[in-house]
């Protein structure tokens, strides 16, 4: 391409994302057309020749953003997914057209270097040891992995044997604890490690989804050899804590590694009025979190924290003679992850960091578990609303049809996210919770404030009345 076809190019895609982003507030929060639609309207067959750059870039904007889920918006509380601020999409695009591949720091020396800084800085914020490692991967998801690798292998090595050389065949047995309500994609972690995801012991949580610690204490006495305990920061539906203070000595003093999924729980820590929340995390052996969540940074952003470094690295590192040796001082991000060849997931997270600084991000933590209080207060006012858990981070489950004769709850609620997503005021989903269908509120948006949330309620609340009748 000549130089004014790329200028021509980047400055289309510019404009249309920059477009999307200005009218947002005009879009309604639900995708304004659904899967069957979009499929129809991307299908085509397989393009014999090439295509104008130019024409291909406006039809797939012309025909993705039909489809496109609000998750950027101000009033969108589905799943605990950040929205992307500006500053972080800005430096992704910039971070695509660079085309590094972060595998080294030879092949992407500045990369590998935002990457160094970005971890020290996340550690900083999360206030978790110093000497800690990070790997930066896609999410949450590959962070437990990661972490759970690094777990696996230290565990065994400590009881004589090398799975990464040796793999599982012949291995000591390892036992992995885990709260009733942990978040599935641990459980996948644990399947892809091949530990198991039914080989566990499941330890009895509190009516919020916290691990109880008696029950913790009962179930540990009973086990010998390698041992795994998987915490939790922020439950998926209630946003609880486990008692990691009573809970972490124990696991030690039986020889467990602790692992900790804080997928968006563990920021509770970059703010002072919530950081008590997460009391004694950081005596743990790893974390795992998002940078998509209260980082706000685009998508395939996500941490991996291991205290131990040789153990992070001797679980992932890939050698091969054609790849550099690193010199003392150096960082090569792939020691980290489960991968060579990737994108340079490090450049936004840096501008994230710098854009809001520590100050911003406690702000926002904290304005959003405010809003979160005052939608659960408004909501719970309304004869026939019941929220279901604490509210003590960004999460609210409520059912509707509570204490209403002859109603049907689980039908109620259904029908109401269904009136909600319609509508397209906001976007709400549903879960189940104990056994009941709940619909779930996790205030996540960077620009997510109290006038926001009190739309947002307005609109549940109309939804719930016009579904309820008179």
């Amino acid at each position: 391409m000549s130089p004014e076809e790329i200028r021509h190019l980047f400055g289309l895609a510019a404009d249309r994302a920059s477009r999307f982003r200005m009218t947002l507030p005009e879009w309604p929060h639900s995708p304004r057309q659904g899967y069957a639609a979009c499929l129809k309207d991307f299908d085509a067959p397989l393009p014999e020749n090439p295509g104008d750059a130019a024409a291909i870039l406006t039809e797939l904007a012309d025909k993705a953003e039909k489809g496109l889920q609000m998750s950027t918006g101000n009033r969108f509380f589905g799943w605990v997914i950040g929205s992307s601020h500006p500053a972080g999409a800005a430096a992704d695009m910039m971070t695509s057209a660079w085309g590094q591949n972060t595998g080294n720091h030879v092949a992407a020396p500045s990369a590998s270097a935002a990457e160094t800084v970005a971890a020290r800085w996340l550690l900083e914020l999360l206030k978790l040891p110093a000497q800690s490692s990070v790997g930066f991967v896609t999410g949450a998801t590959v962070a437990n992995f990661v972490c759970l690798a690094a777990a696996r292998g230290e565990v065994l090595r400590r009881a004589g044997w090398d799975v990464e050389a040796q793999g599982l065949f012949g291995a000591p047995e390892i036992t992995v604890l885990i709260g009733d309500d942990a978040h599935t994609t641990v459980f996948s972690a644990l399947s892809f490690l091949g530990l198991g995801r039914e080989r566990v012991l499941r330890v009895p949580a509190d009516t919020q989804g916290a691990i109880r610690a008696d029950a913790f204490a009962e179930v540990l006495a009973g086990v010998k050899g390698p041992v795994i305990v998987i915490l939790q920061a922020g439950q998926i539906n209630t946003g609880a804590f486990d008692p990691f203070a009573g809970i972490i000595p124990l696991a030690h003093d039986k020889g467990a590694w602790v692992h900790v999924d804080g997928a968006f729980g563990l920021w509770a820590r970059a703010n002072p009025a919530t950081q008590g929340l997460a009391t004694g995390v950081e005596a743990a052996d790893s974390w795992a979190t998002d940078g998509h969540k209260w980082l706000q940074t685009p998508y395939d952003s996500g941490f991996a924290i291991v205290k131990d470094e040789v153990a992070h690295r001797r679980a992932m590192t890939i050698a091969a003679s054609y790849l550099p040796l690193t010199a003392d001082g150096e960082r090569d991000p792939s020691h980290y992850v489960p991968e060579l060849s990737r994108r340079a997931r490090g450049f936004a997270v840096w501008a994230m960091i710098r854009a809001l600084g520590r100050s911003g991000i406690a702000e926002m933590v904290e304005r959003h578990c405010r809003v979160a209080r005052m939608m659960a207060g408004t909501l719970a006012a309304e004869p026939g609303i019941a929220v279901m858990n604490d509210v003590v981070l960004n999460q609210v489950i409520v059912r509707f049809g509570a204490d209403l004769p002859g109603a049907d709850g689980d039908a109620l609620t259904q029908k109401v996210i269904a009136r909600i997503q319609e509508d397209g005021e906001c976007f709400a989903g549903g879960a189940k919770w104990r056994g009941q269908q709940v619909m779930r509120i996790s205030v996540i948006g960077f620009g997510t404030d109290q006038q926001e949330g009190t739309r947002s309620t307005n609109a549940m609340l109309r939804a719930y009345r016009a579904v309820r009748g008179p």
